[in-house]
């Protein structure tokens, strides 16, 4: 093994440095995106910031244990996000206890952004996340850190490929509580940017490595917690991780380049406050998303519906712009509005047509409906490619 391979091997561990000229531009554009964000998220009413939270919410969740590889039911986890934040539930989708495990950690993180984060917190945190969980044969170890070395591997059986080692077990305990005491010792300092700190918390907790799984998800949540702590209120508008999941294998490089070496965290933190204002800039169409499903009731509030109408034009609203594949068909609505036959799906979306809140698109056995409103519509693909969304003229 060269000497200082890993970055806990250096002698200047776990002091990290950077260089403050070298992150102007990147920590300049986030600071500006943020800003952005919070004020128009102060500026829109209270149900259009629920309904934006509900939605990014409900993304980051999928997106965090996507990165791990783990795939949850979007429509469980939005049901349960609206739940929660006091919409009702949207789905008869059963909510697996992983989904709301992972949704009471990431509450947590930030609804409780003022409470000191503690060994014991932590601790719950991944038993949560990893409870029942199995690496192979055998139950994944939760309720204390790890008893074991810690490796980050990839790749088949017999040709796997190692990206990281964490210190020893034995050495967890001290390491975890010089973390923690550096967390919650700089929440409010002066000489650190919020966001930077951020960075650091989540470079220095994987650098660690202190669970035998859940390290990730965890360290997110932390991340989600510090950037809450930074703008000093609970904020689950900036879809970080969704960001992080689009550009997973630069994730994976950036921080695989800062875990090992002599401590030089520079080009992570450029990457992080870059893919943060990106987060940022994606939250801030989320929120005209929101804007336009309020204008879309407000513009038809006298117009009379029957339940079934409604519940499918709430799910066509919530699939967002262009992205209600397929558009609305009897069939689907059949489903989706719990409409007893073909003839009354037929007969609600004609009169969903004739009073202008969808139209009729497609020809024969090929017809389905878009919403009237411009740059929602699901447009077919073409053979040679995929779907896009289009307006409708």
């Amino acid at each position: 093994m060269r000497k200082h391979r890993w970055v806990w091997q250096s002698p200047t561990w776990p002091k990290f440095r950077f260089d403050h000229t070298r992150l102007i531009a990147s920590l300049s554009r986030a600071r500006d995106t943020a800003g952005r964000l919070r004020g128009k998220a102060e500026a829109i009413g209270v149900d259009e910031l629920i309904s934006a939270e509900r939605d990014v919410w409900a993304g980051s969740a999928v997106a965090t244990a996507a990165i791990e590889g783990e795939t949850l039911n979007l429509e469980a986890v939005r049901s349960s996000v609206a739940g929660r934040l006091g919409l009702g539930t949207t789905s008869d989708v059963p909510v697996p206890r992983n989904v709301d495990a992972l949704l009471d950690v990431m509450n947590d993180a930030v609804a409780h952004w003022q409470d000191a984060l503690t060994e014991e917190r932590l601790i719950a945190w991944q038993t949560l996340i990893c409870e029942g969980s199995r690496s192979g044969l055998l139950k994944v170890e939760t309720g204390r850190f790890r008893s074991d070395s810690a490796e980050v591997i990839s790749g088949p059986e017999g040709r796997k490929t190692g990206h990281y080692e964490g210190p020893p077990a034995d050495s967890v305990p001290a390491e975890m509580r010089a973390f923690l005491d550096w967390f919650n010792g700089t929440q409010d300092s002066a000489a650190l940017d919020g966001l930077l700190r951020a960075g650091l918390s989540h470079v220095w907790f994987e650098s660690i490595h202190p669970f035998a799984d859940g390290n990730g998800r965890v360290g997110r949540a932390i991340l989600d917690m510090a950037i809450s702590q930074d703008t000093k209120f609970a904020s689950r508008l900036h879809g970080l991780s969704v960001q992080i999941l689009a550009k997973k294998a630069a994730y994976y490089e950036a921080l695989n380049r800062a875990t090992r070496g002599s401590g030089d965290v520079t080009e992570w933190l450029v990457w992080f406050t870059d893919t943060y204002a990106d987060a940022c800039q994606i939250a801030l169409h989320l929120i005209d998303e929101a804007l336009l499903r309020t204008r879309f009731w407000n513009e038809h509030k006298n117009v009379p519906l029957n339940p079934r109408q409604r519940k499918a034009l709430n799910r066509m609203l919530g699939a967002g712009p262009g992205k209600f594949e397929g558009g609305m068909t009897p069939r689907k609505y059949m489903g989706f509005a719990k409409a007893n036959n073909r003839l009354t799906a037929n007969r609600d979306l004609s009169d969903l047509v004739e009073k202008q809140l969808l139209v009729r698109e497609g020809a024969g056995r090929s017809i389905f409906y878009n919403l009237a409103i411009p740059g929602w519509a699901w447009v077919p693909p073409r053979p040679h490619g995929k779907a896009t969304a289009g307006t409708i003229k």
